[in-house]
């Protein structure tokens, strides 16, 4: 006699992470048709530097579109920081705690990070720099999550082996940071002469030690 086995059908709830996305994409629809000159100054940021001198004179309206394109970088870093972790078989792509756990941290180390970098600024007399250097940085990554996000779609909602792609993203990432350092520098070249010492002090102490302690925490963990 043929006896039947049933099982309950387990379906994965990735609603959550939809929501994220549509976030994301409604964002850089507001801006693109809000902001129309804006947006296509930063769509060309790698080839042309209007928009990096346009956001040094502060106004309400480019406030907004980088605050914006900020909320889109914590988003996609997060998702990254995910899916690496999902790739290491740390994480499940449903778990919709281990994604808010993350995007907390990340909020509360890139804030932290900025205001630290504020007092060492003031304290070592390069505020201009560092302000300047952090807009670059945002800028940078901003542009990179955009580029980013339809990639971490596309990994999010597809089952296959991506460790090679995770390694060229990581490729891309130390190789954006370096160009931002050098433009910087370039940029301030004069007033980092004349402070060389703090600009080396606080290369090391804001820009080097964070992500290396976080590293070593990471391969402990």
């Amino acid at each position: 006699m043929l006896t039947l086995e049933l099982h309950n059908r387990i379906i994965a709830n990735r609603d959550w992470a939809t929501l994220f996305f549509l976030v994301c994409v409604v964002i850089i629809a507001l801006n693109k048709n809000i902001s129309a000159q804006k947006f296509k100054e930063f769509v060309n940021l790698f080839s042309s530097d209007k928009y990096n001198k346009s956001n040094k004179d502060a106004t309400k309206s480019s406030n907004g579109f980088l605050i914006s394109m900020f909320i889109v970088q914590l988003i996609t870093i997060s998702f990254f920081i995910f899916m690496v972790l999902n790739e290491f078989r740390a994480v499940a792509k449903t778990n919709f705690i281990i994604f808010i756990q993350i995007i907390t941290f990340v909020t509360v180390f890139i804030l932290g990070k900025y205001l630290i970098d504020k007092i060492i600024a003031e304290t070592f007399d390069i505020e201009e720099f560092a302000d300047q250097f952090s807009l670059l940085k945002v800028n940078y990554r901003s542009y990179f999550a955009f580029l980013l996000l339809p990639i971490l779609v596309f990994m999010y909602y597809n089952s296959f082996d991506y460790s090679v792609l995770i390694w060229i993203i990581f490729i891309v990432i130390a190789t954006l940071n370096t160009a931002t350092y050098f433009s910087a520098i370039e940029m301030y070249q004069n007033l980092i002469k004349r402070k060389l010492f703090y600009f080396i002090l606080y290369l090391c102490t804001l820009e080097i030690a964070p992500y290396y302690f976080m590293y070593n925490w990471f391969l402990k963990n």
